[in-house]
C-alpha cells in the first residue's frame, strides 16, 4: 500500500518553561499558504505582548517552506521549528512557538533546544494522520442484492458515504485505490452481473475513516 502523504491529525498545543522563559507551541494541519498565514496571524495577535512569535510552515503543493526567527539570533529558532516538520515525515503543517522572555539568556544551543522541544511537543500532541487515494463509486442494486451488499460494505477498504432508497438502492462509496478492481469484481459477482457500477473520481481520505467503519 502506498501512502499519499502524512500530515497532522488536528491542532496540538504545548507549554514549557526553560529558565523562567515560557515557550508556547501551536501546530496544525493546513492545505494552503493562505491558511498557514491566517493561523500565524491568529497567534501573533493572541500573544501580541510576547517577546517573540517564531513560526514555520511547509506546504506540499508548490513545495513551499517559510520560517522566521522573529528577532531571535539567526538560526536558533525558525529553522529548528521548520526541521521538526521536515524531519518528522509529514507535510502540510504550520507551527508557531511563542516565547515570553524570563530574564535569563539561554545561549544559541539553549534556544535551539527550547524551540525544538516546544515545537515537537505540540506536534506530538497533534498526532499524525496518513492519507491515501480513494476512488469514489456509485453502485445501484436491487433490494435483494442490497441485503448482501450492506454486509460486504464493512470491507476494510471501503467507506460508505451515502445510501438512497427508491425503486432500487443507490450506494455511494469510496474504495482504496489498490482495492478498487477486486471490490468491483466482488459486487458484480454478488449481483449476478446486475449491479450498475460507476466510477466518479478520486479523493484523498484518512485511513481513520476506514477504520471507524
Amino acid at each position: 500500500m502506498q501512502e499519499v502523504y502524512v500530515t497532522l491529525a488536528k491542532e496540538g498545543i504545548s507549554e514549557t518553561v526553560v529558565k523562567k522563559s515560557v515557550f508556547i507551541g501551536h501546530a496544525a494541519p493546513v492545505k494552503t499558504e493562505a491558511q498557514a498565514l491566517e493561523y500565524i496571524a491568529r497567534y501573533k495577535k493572541q500573544y501580541s505582548d510576547a517577546t517573540h512569535n517564531v513560526w514555520a510552515y511547509l506546504i506540499k503543493n508548490g513545495n513551499l517552506m517559510r520560517y522566521t526567527d522573529d528577532g531571535e539570533p539567526s538560526g536558533t529558532s525558525g529553522i529548528p521549528v521548520l526541521d521538526i516538520i521536515r524531519k518528522g515525515g509529514f507535510t502540510d503543517a504550520v507551527i508557531v512557538v511563542t516565547r515570553y522572555f524570563g530574564g535569563t539568556l539561554l545561549g544559541t544551543g539553549g534556544l535551539v533546544r527550547a524551540y525544538s522541544a516546544a515545537a515537537k511537543e505540540a506536534v506530538d500532541n497533534a498526532g499524525l494522520a496518513s492519507f491515501r487515494t480513494f476512488v469514489e463509486i456509485i453502485v445501484e442494486v436491487d433490494y435483494q442484492t442490497y441485503q448482501k451488499l450492506k454486509n460486504y460494505l464493512k470491507h476494510p477498504s471501503v467507506i460508505v458515504d451515502d445510501t438512497a432508497f427508491s425503486d432500487t438502492v443507490t450506494v455511494q462509496i469510496a474504495v482504496l485505490d489498490e482495492d478498487v478492481d477486486s471490490v468491483c469484481k466482488d459486487i458484480t459477482e454478488m449481483s449476478a452481473g446486475r449491479a450498475v457500477i460507476e466510477k466518479m473520481g478520486e479523493r484523498l481520505d484518512s485511513l481513520a475513516a476506514v477504520e471507524q467503519e
